[in-house]
């Protein structure tokens, strides 16, 4: 029995649909996350022996005539469909499952991700004919449901799962989070054997790039973070020093021309000795004289580290700011401070690396005042990069339950994109509006990037690395109408 894993089309009319980042869409930079929890499930059943079928649609920008077609193509002895899923476009995951179901009646189709992981009765309600739900981390639950229909086994024994069994819905007991990361295969070997890795692109990052996870779960207790509180938890699991530079050595060998890694842990840097031990490693190795990398770094890491992680390859790092209100900070638990946020700040300039601050309007106790301490804590501290949006609240997360409880969530889930795939605002809060936070954000963007001082200090990095430059200018290029008023 074969495996078909499905990241399913969706907007393909406006371009790449970004399922799997933090906040899908399609972006104004055109990115395209990798579907890195859909390609580690996968990896780890085709090494575990069952053999897969693997279909990115959204990365061949293919609609859903064209996904199914190639599905009619490659469907001899599939079994089970595991179909990615995201908030915005979860109305169409179910119906392109059902419609899977409709003509494949024989085979099992499974949603995961983290919109049916925080709704699973509301979402099996929606969806009559899906068959189930893995709920949270789900690679060994996929190799688990997948051994118990192949060999008829009853699925009350598989830990995970949500499903049908006579006309009610059954859910079975959590899985254990994953602890041995290391069982799981590299992101990189099952991009290379399956995946065509230019397809994907990371606004902040040198193109071409590949992205994987060190480990999994994060220890801060932000309230609208969506992974941990949904998927993976607050346990930072960790792949070793050694595992980590081993997937680092098999992209330098078998992707010649990849100029950087994207770690996508939520916080890379909350285990310190690990990160040193890695950057050791990568030193040993020459491997930092190869390849370039980025990762999320949360703002309490100190200079030491960020000067070693420099001397080992790291390029960038990307820091939650969030706001510029510390009221703000406290009310979405972020546990930093404006103290801590300029010193890091001012480490990693003194250290060489550069930071997207990513900034966020919208949260517990915004005001009009609020939103301009933030825009002036950004052009205070003057990063290489930053993005300003509006909190979109993800089902499952606190923030959402802030929200709706609240009544401040004024559409429903179609509407967490615009009709073109780009963001949407669906709060609306007290003296606060949807279109107000929108408007904000976009002037936040354009005062930002359309200072004299921030095209000399891009120009001065791009002499420095023309490959920046390049990629500074593909950027400007995707989001010039959104910048310069008509």
């Amino acid at each position: 029995m074969k495996i078909f894993f499905v990241n399913p089309p969706f907007k393909a009319e406006y371009g790449k649909f970004s399922r799997e980042s933090r906040s899908p869409a399609v972006t104004r930079s055109g990115a395209l996350y990798y579907p890195l929890w859909l390609i580690y499930a996968a990896a780890y059943c085709e090494k575990k022996g069952f053999a897969i079928e693997f279909l990115d649609a959204p990365a061949k920008q293919w609609n859903e005539q064209q996904s199914l077609n190639y599905i009619t193509q490659n469907i001899e002895d599939i079994g089970l469909f595991v179909l990615d899923t995201s908030t915005p476009s979860i109305s169409n995951d179910i119906k392109f499952g059902e419609k899977l179901k409709k003509k494949y009646p024989e085979t099992f189709v499974l949603l995961v991700g983290t919109h049916p992981s925080a709704t699973v009765e509301e979402t099996l309600s929606k969806g009559p004919l899906i068959d189930g739900i893995a709920r949270k981390e789900y690679d060994y639950t996929v190799y688990y449901l997948a051994k118990a229909l192949e060999t008829g086994a009853d699925l009350s024994s598989v830990k995970g799962i949500s499903y049908r069994r006579n006309g009610e819905i059954v859910h079975n007991p959590d899985a254990e989070y994953i602890e041995d990361l290391d069982t799981i295969p590299y992101a990189a070997e099952f991009i290379h054997k399956h995946l065509d890795y230019k397809d994907y692109f990371f606004a902040a990052a040198h193109y071409p790039e590949i992205q994987i996870f060190t480990g999994r779960g994060c220890p801060s207790r932000c309230n609208f973070c969506v992974y941990p509180q949904t998927m993976h938890g607050h346990k930072y699991r960790l792949r070793t020093p050694e595992n980590v530079v081993g997937e680092f050595e098999y992209i330098a060998k078998h992707f010649p021309d990849v100029k950087e890694v994207v770690i996508e842990d939520d916080t890379f840097t909350a285990n310190k000795k690990r990160v040193l031990d890695i950057c050791r490693l990568l030193i040993e190795k020459k491997l930092n004289k190869r390849l370039k990398w980025l990762c999320n770094a949360r703002v309490n890491l100190n200079l030491e580290t960020m000067q070693e992680m420099k001397k080992a390859g790291c390029r960038l790092i990307i820091p939650g700011i969030e706001s510029g209100n510390q009221q703000i900070l406290n009310n979405i638990k972020k546990g930093t401070t404006l103290e801590q946020i300029e010193r890091y700040v001012k480490n990693a300039k003194k250290a060489g690396l550069l930071i997207h601050a990513c900034y966020m309007v919208g949260n517990k106790g915004e005001t009009k005042e609020t939103m301009e301490n933030t825009l002036k804590l950004a052009l205070k501290l003057n990063t290489d990069t930053a993005q300003f949006f509006p909190l979109i609240p993800y089902p499952g997360t606190e923030a959402y339950e802030w929200a709706k409880e609240n009544g401040y969530i004024k559409a429903g889930y179609d509407h967490y994109c615009k009709e073109d795939g780009t963001h949407n605002c669906v709060l609306e809060l007290p003296g606060l509006s949807s279109q107000e936070m929108v408007d904000f954000c976009d002037e936040a963007r354009r005062k930002y990037y359309m200072r004299p001082g921030y095209f000399v200090h891009r120009l001065a990095v791009g002499l420095r690395d023309p490959a920046d430059l390049k990629r500074s200018l593909k950027a400007f290029g995707r989001l010039r109408k959104y910048l310069i008023r008509r």
